[in-house]
Formats: C-alpha cells, structure tokens, sequence
C-alpha cells in the first residue's frame, strides 16, 4: 500500500500547471528519467539509519520584482517541511540568503518554531584554494555546518544552481557524444557556468554559492544524501539529468540546465508542492497523524501572507508581492493541500 500512495502523491505534485514542459517530449523527459525518485527521498528520510537531520537551502532571487526579491516558490514550502517533520523530533535547519531571512524568520514566528528550526545566512564564496573547486567545496561545507550542523540529509527547495560547462557535460554518464558540440554551439562562453532564471537572466552575483555544499556532500563520511525539489530545470538537483534532456523539454532548457545533481530528484509542477509531497510522504511511512493544521489551505494562505508582507516576496512569475506562487491564484495553487489528505486516508 505505501507504493500506491507514495505514487498518489507524486502524480499529485507533478502536475504541470504552469506549462513548464516537463514532459514536452512523452519518452525522454524529467518525469519519466526520475520515476522512482520521489519514493526513494520520502524512504531515506523515514527509514533513515540514523535520527533524521535536515538541513533545507531554499531562496530564488527575482530580478524583475520591484524592488527585486527573492520568490513564494521555496520558503513557503521550507516552512512547511519544518511545520510537519520538527514536531516529529526531525531536527531541521533552514538556511538561506539575506533576502530571504526575514520572511522566513516571520514564518517561524507565525508557527511558533523560531527555537526549534534554527534559520541561518549562507556563508559567502570561501577564497580559491590551490587545489581548485573541490577545495573551495570543503570549505564552503566546513562553514556551513559550523553553523548549522552536520545533517543527514541536505535538501535543495527551488535553489537555483549554476549552468552546464563542457566538462561538466563530458563528464555526465548519460550525455551522448554530439551533446558538447551542440551545447557549445547554443550557449555562449559568457553563459557558462552560472546561474539563470527560466527567463534567461544571470542572477549568479545576488546568490550565495549553496551548489558548493552539494558538491561537497559527495565525499563527506557518513553519507550525507542529497535531495533536489524544482519545476524548471535551472534548480540544484537537476543536474543529475542529461543536459539535453532539459534541452528538448523545457524551453531555454540548454541555456539554464544546471549542473549540480542530487541523489534524488524531485520534479513538481511548483516546487512547494514537492515539499507538501515530501512531507506527506515521510508522515505517511511513518505511520503518523498529521497535525490538523498543516494540511490547512486557510492556514497555509495566512503564512503566505505574513512572509510576503514581512518579508518581502514576490511572485516569480509576476513579480508582485501578492498572495501567490507561481502566477497561480492561490484557491488553484492550493489544491494538493486539499487532496492530501485523503490520499493519506487511504491508505
């Protein structure tokens, strides 16, 4: 039975409302490629060895907000998987750039778990070292959890990651060998290597280098596992598809790829909705009621509400500071809150 409804959900969250392309092409697409992602991250959290530890990197800059901002999609949703899985006795460290610390501070706040869910700053770009990124990785990583600790699980929510170099494409099992010469025939030098909004636009300068960590964790002992949750192809995580996979689905896919893989990937039509199925996946394993109110539309607009006017954020589509995600109105943004439920019931 957990199969069935760990299957409910994902087919819930992947919904593609906002016609991203996610499966433009019916074979080769970001759905078909991580069909079993979704069970195996709710499975690690659930089943993990050792006590649950997560640290969740969320926050996207939006350029075109005026002022810019950073987005609904990711904090919200952040917010969320602490809501659910703190309460559990899961440590959970929120951790994010300046623009978004007080929203999600007030989020905290409004759910009374501003003691228990510690919210910290990405550290800055640690200096070069000799030995080249791996070494400014393990730096960024010793900084991070003398911060936040050392968690079990580091989980990308809406992140966005830098773009695809040659090497990094060469170096991918899945890329195929005309990929390079088609990449470096579409996408300029200039471009390479840096991060970008479904729109194209270089935001690299205005977010702290969290890919770093994901990198990083590929060699820390224990294991940490990597989790990527996004809707657009440009997020952590999405790294662990071939380039042109992204290319043929998503349009302006082979300018903004990223790179950075995660050991699961999580793909949603809205990347807060893969947060609400991570949650309700882990709870379901778990064998655990959930909280009332956490599956709430009436409470979870509220917080919307408090983090955008406190925060501020902004829509990423509209760039507004208004009570929505995604250029969605918030009743049809909301619907895999109201259907949770009864796939939980169910099974």
């Amino acid at each position: 039975m957990s199969d069935t409804v760990l299957n409910a959900i994902r087919d819930l969250i992947q919904q593609d409302v906002g016609g991203r392309g996610l499966a433009t092409d019916p074979v080769e697409n970001l759905l078909t490629l991580t069909t079993g992602d979704f069970a195996a991250a709710c499975r690690s959290i659930a089943v993990s060895p050792r006590q649950p530890s997560l640290a969740i990197v969320t926050g996207f800059y939006i350029p075109h907000a005026t002022p810019p901002a950073g987005e609904t999609d990711g904090p919200l949703g952040a917010l969320f998987l602490a809501r659910a899985l703190a309460p559990l006795g899961v440590r959970v460290v929120l951790a994010t750039d300046a623009f978004c610390l007080r929203a999600l501070e007030a989020g905290l706040r409004a759910c009374s778990l501003v003691k228990q869910v510690p919210l910290i700053e990405l550290p800055v770009a640690p200096p070069p070292r000799e030995e080249g990124w791996e070494g400014d990785a393990l730096a960024y990583w010793s900084a991070f959890v003398s911060a936040a600790g050392t968690p079990t699980h580091l989980i990308a929510l809406e992140r966005v990651g830098p773009s695809h170099v040659p090497e990094s494409l060469r170096a991918h099992p899945g890329t195929r060998p005309d990929d390079v010469s088609l990449f470096l025939s579409e996408v300029p030098v200039e471009r390479h290597g840096r991060c970008h909004t479904m729109r194209g636009l270089d935001i690299t300068s205005s977010m702290r280098p969290a890919h770093l960590l994901f990198e990083a964790a590929r060699s820390i002992r224990p294991p940490v596992r990597t989790i990527g949750i996004g809707d657009g192809g440009n997020e952590i995580g999405m790294g662990k598809l071939p380039w042109r996979v992204v290319r043929r689905n998503i349009p302006n896919g082979g300018l903004v790829a990223c790179r950075v893989p995660a050991d699961e990937l999580i793909v949603c039509g809205v990347s807060n909705w893969g947060a609400y199925g991570l949650a309700a996946g882990v709870l379901h394993l778990l064998v655990v009621d959930e909280d009332t109110t956490l599956f709430s539309v009436e409470h979870e607009r509220e917080l919307l509400r408090v983090m955008v006017e406190r925060g501020p954020l902004v829509d990423g589509v509209t760039g507004r500071a208004e009570v929505s995600v995604d250029g969605l109105e918030f009743e049809r943004y909301a619907e895999p809150l109201r259907r949770l439920p009864a796939i939980l019931a169910a099974g």
